[in-house]
């Protein structure tokens, strides 16, 4: 195996750990600022492979890079009408045993003196604010690292620059070569003299600012002859042009012919073009769009991945990919020799900011264990209240998310069993990104 390919792989998996450790300070500041005591904080499953406690809180790093906790003191109330300091010691029913055991736990963690610590009794926009925090590190960072990508490296792009693959002869759209035979007539460029890396700057007197402006102005053209400003290291100077009549691909619908426009014969360079921040909101409004969309048709999606892992279909280059697979596309990205460095940063950058910014929204769901779950209770409790003091009632209590807990342990099952299929599927039929 190429080493370029494991170095890959281990650089992405850093910038997830990154990114992971970020999402968890999101929670972790605010928690806090608000005083709830924070037992743990920590990247990544399984077994520690580094911790170190500082006053209240161990801070840690775990071997199974799939995600990250922090662990507040009081998650879950006491049983209505029990006294918070004592626990309840029998429970009627599983799902009630197993709610009343979560409870139990829970109170566990509670010290004397910790009463107004723990994370159940804080104000409803407190828990909001420190369940969002997570998330929203991550569209800080995903903005960070499209803004990097957009602004600081640009996009690819083709530009009005005559390209060195440019042909010197007119071959037919029909022949299905590369290659300038003996009998080819001269392209016009080639018949004006152009060369690799002349920018065309005008065309008629009209100025061209990208490659489309210099289609559209040559193809409504048409044959016959025509003023073509161009740049020659850094020269200006205009070329005497005759256009030919060719039949071309529209430029809507390649299916479609667009019969005798006009044909100057250059091909355009493809640069990186950098983008401003205003386009970079855009570009994330765009993408957010589209992952909303993937998260809503998440169960569909899964169905292709299970045929891709176990018929061999191939994979849905819009589907769900996981960690797996994403690190194996680091690594691709790295070892390919096809890609220049600006590529591969670019490339990787990109990789980064749409991992972080699905992650945000996946983790905005209304549903627990996902940091949305714990979100809208925070807000449910809010209507409670506020509808309690505009009818004038006693104050309710707070929002018991303990009652969930049976549907949370089957969401949170259903998401391992995703979770486990992702993988399998990125280890026996991956998305690549050449394929």
């Amino acid at each position: 195996m190429n080493w370029l390919y494991l170095v890959g792989i281990v650089i992405f998996l850093l910038g997830l750990m990154f990114s992971i450790a970020l999402h968890e300070i999101g929670h972790l500041v605010p928690a806090k600022i608000f005083g709830v005591r924070v037992t743990q904080y920590m990247v990544g499953f399984g077994a520690t492979a580094w911790s170190r406690r500082k006053g209240e809180t161990e801070y840690g790093i775990k071997w199974i890079p799939l995600g990250g906790y922090i662990r507040m003191i009081g998650m879950l109330p006491p049983r209505p009408g029990d006294d918070p300091g004592k626990l309840r010691s029998t429970s009627t029913g599983p799902f009630q045993g197993l709610i009343e055991s979560a409870r139990d736990a829970a109170q566990e963690e509670v010290r004397p003196g910790d009463e107004d610590r723990v994370f159940y009794r804080k104000k409803w926009w407190q828990k909001v604010i420190i369940m969002s925090g997570g998330p929203a590190m991550n569209f800080v960072l995903s903005f960070i690292f499209f803004s990097i990508l957009l602004v600081g490296i640009g996009l690819p792009t083709w530009a009005p620059i005559v390209s060195p693959q440019t042909h010197t002869c007119v071959i037919p759209m029909s022949e299905q070569r590369n290659a300038c035979k003996p009998t080819d007539r001269p392209t016009p460029a080639a018949q004006a003299g152009m060369k690799p890396g002349d920018r065309m700057v005008s065309f008629d007197g009209q100025k061209i600012n990208s490659w489309d402006d210099a289609t559209r102005l040559i193809r409504s053209h048409g044959p016959g002859p025509v003023a073509l400003g161009i740049v020659r290291d850094g020269k200006a100077m205009t070329l005497n042009v005759t256009l030919i009549a060719q039949d071309r691909p529209n430029l809507q619908d390649p299916q479609k012919i667009d019969k005798n426009v006009g044909f100057l014969g250059v091909l355009p360079t493809e640069v990186m073009q950098q983008q401003s921040i205003g386009q970079v909101l855009g570009y994330m409004g765009e993408l957010t769009g589209r992952v909303a969309g993937s998260i809503i048709n998440l169960p569909q999606k899964m169905v292709g991945v299970w045929h891709a892992a176990f018929s061999g279909e191939k994979r849905d280059p819009e589907g769900p990919v996981g960690v797996v697979g994403a690190g194996r596309m680091g690594g691709e990205i790295l070892a390919s020799d096809q890609l220049s460095n600006e590529k591969k940063i670019a490339i990787f950058v990109n990789l980064l900011a749409g991992f972080n910014l699905a992650i945000g929204m996946f983790n905005l769901i209304p549903l627990l264990p996902l940091d949305g779950g714990h979100i809208a209770g925070g807000l449910w409790e809010a209507l409670k209240r506020a509808y309690a003091k505009i009818m004038r009632r006693p104050e309710p209590g707070y929002v018991d998310i303990a009652k969930v807990l049976p549907l949370t342990y089957a969401i949170a099952f259903v998401m391992m069993i995703m979770a486990g299929l992702l993988v399998y599927a990125d280890l026996v039929n991956p998305l690549t990104l050449t394929g």
